[in-house]
């Protein structure tokens, strides 16, 4: 019989694998070479680094992640050595959205703004994310102005960055290719943010230099920090918004990640298993108000602990209580 390995904070897969397969459910720190030696598949989160060192010798040959992105997979070497990666892209677009928009909301409170008319929002990336994020903004009101270069969408970053009372970034973190994005945002472009008032991330740590934003002196709003678990102090003493990676982390997005990832392997291998229901449209709500973003969720309390106690990181992560995303 298959043997599965599950990363065990994995929600609404126990009892699905079983009819297959035996399956072990571990937490991330106890998935170890050892440990997938005999699997035939593997399934985990961003916190399982699966590579040569974890993979080689093994009988692996599938590995799903119930996650947006690959980061954390070699996918070279997997594709060298016969491994089927498959992950979960956009599964957590809508909560990813409802953060940052609750994010720019909150801002809007302190700052004495009560409308988004006359305020523009740069949105870097258009894809899962972004193009939630654009969409909800032009329905509230703000002016929108988009960047991203392999879609061949929107105005050049310069003109984005100048431009921009806002700017939230929405960019996969790449070091190579035509359009690199690691330190996408550092001294240069944010000295071009000169009428920026805010900057959000939560898509990426290390899109943003973090070290350049001492010489910035705008607003900042961080849910993925450059060096997390370990947090810059600076950055996070100067955030209005300071969360532990969880701008992802609602009830359907997780159902999403999960049924997506066992619609991959009744693919794969052929099967029949019954696929999680989701309870929320996977392109986001039709229709937002900003007072029911607010309402559907208030980064402040988790913003609080994080900056009281930054050395609880990944405790406030993994023991985040889920939210529902927002709904029509």
């Amino acid at each position: 019989m298959m043997k599965i390995v599950v990363e065990n904070r994995i929600p609404y897969i126990q009892g699905i694998l079983e009819s297959v397969a035996q399956v072990k459910y571990l937490p991330a720190s106890d998935i170890t070479a050892q440990a997938v030696r005999d699997a035939d598949v593997l399934l985990v989160r961003t916190r399982t680094r699966c590579d040569a060192a974890l993979l080689a010798g093994s009988r692996v040959r599938f590995i799903g992640s119930a996650t947006i992105g690959t980061d954390h997979i070699d996918l070279d070497w997997c594709r060298d050595h016969g491994i089927t990666v498959c992950n979960a892209p956009g599964c957590n677009a809508p909560a990813v959205a409802q953060w940052v928009m609750a994010a720019i909301g909150l801002w809007m409170q302190r700052s004495g703004i009560d409308t988004a008319h006359g305020l523009t929002l740069g949105v870097i990336g258009v894809g899962h994310v972004g193009s939630i994020v654009a969409r909800w903004a032009q329905q509230l009101g703000f002016n929108v102005l988009l960047n991203d270069p392999p879609l061949g969408i929107g105005v050049p970053l310069d003109e984005l960055l100048s431009r921009s009372d806002i700017v939230t970034v929405h960019t996969p973190l790449t070091n190579g290719g035509q359009w690199p994005t690691w330190h996408l945002l550092g001294e240069t472009p944010l000295r071009q943010m000169k009428n920026c008032r805010l900057l959000l991330n939560a898509a990426r740590g290390g899109i943003i230099d973090e070290a350049a934003l001492q010489d910035w002196q705008g607003d900042l709003a961080i849910d993925c920090w450059e060096g997390e678990p370990t947090l810059n102090p600076d950055v996070l003493r100067r955030a209005i918004v300071a969360t532990p990676h969880i701008a992802g982390y609602s009830i359907e997005g997780k159902q999403r990640g999960t049924a997506m990832m066992i619609e991959a392997l009744n693919r794969h291998y052929d099967w029949h298993l019954p696929v999680p229901h989701v309870g929320a449209p996977a392109q986001g709500a039709d229709g937002v108000t900003l007072d029911a973003i607010m309402t559907s969720f208030d980064p402040s309390p988790l913003t609080a602990q994080l900056q009281s106690h930054p050395d609880q990181f990944e405790s406030l992560r993994n023991t985040y209580h889920l939210r529902h995303e927002m709904a029509n």
